[in-house]
């Protein structure tokens, strides 16, 4: 089987950075970092090819290392990718790792600060807050099983599927329950 690290260069180049950085900024835990591969980019691509075809605006809370948003970015250069991470020290990183695409943008701020629109919203390994609804229609979540539980009723959750490999991991790929019109 082709590694994604094979498949897609930038994502190789995106490994290379994150050893280099790691061990700074704890991006990813050293256990993780071994099994990056599957565990964040596997996941990360997974979640990719789950979006719908066409240009996309998408917005990814919460960003850290890039996964699911930059992965997502590489996979999919068609769409425009917003990363929203509030730590400082990984948007440098973010920034470094992006300096080549155009279709990414990094965003500094907590989520609650920002106040555009977009078509999906991503997340990984984020604790769902209802008030991120605001951000998009649709929205596609890697949590973990019982994250996934706790997930709110204004969202129609279309589908959620055990990821491969991993237990108790999930993909919860949901969109806005359309209010009653009186």
């Amino acid at each position: 089987m082709t590694s994604p690290l094979d498949q897609y260069p930038e994502l190789r180049k995106h490994y290379e950075l994150l050893c280099r950085w790691n061990p700074n900024l704890n991006l990813v835990s050293r256990r993780s970092l071994a099994d990056a591969e599957v565990r964040h980019y596997g996941e990360s691509l997974l979640l990719a090819s789950k979006l719908p075809a066409g240009t996309l605006r998408v917005v990814d809370v919460g960003s850290g290392a890039g996964f699911p948003g930059y992965v997502v970015a590489v996979a999919r250069p068609d769409c425009q990718i917003t990363l929203v991470e509030s730590d400082r020290r990984k948007c440098t990183f973010l920034r470094e790792a992006s300096r080549s695409m155009a279709n990414v943008r990094i965003l500094a701020v907590r989520a609650e600060a920002v106040r555009e629109q977009f078509d999906w919203l991503t997340m990984r390994a984020v604790k769902w807050d209802p008030s991120l609804a605001r951000l998009a229609g649709a929205y596609a979540l890697l949590l973990g099983e019982d994250d996934a539980k706790q997930l709110s009723n204004e969202i129609s959750w279309a589908s959620i599927e055990h990821l491969p490999g991993a237990e108790a991991r999930v993909l919860c790929i949901g969109h806005n329950v359309p209010r009653e019109t009186i």
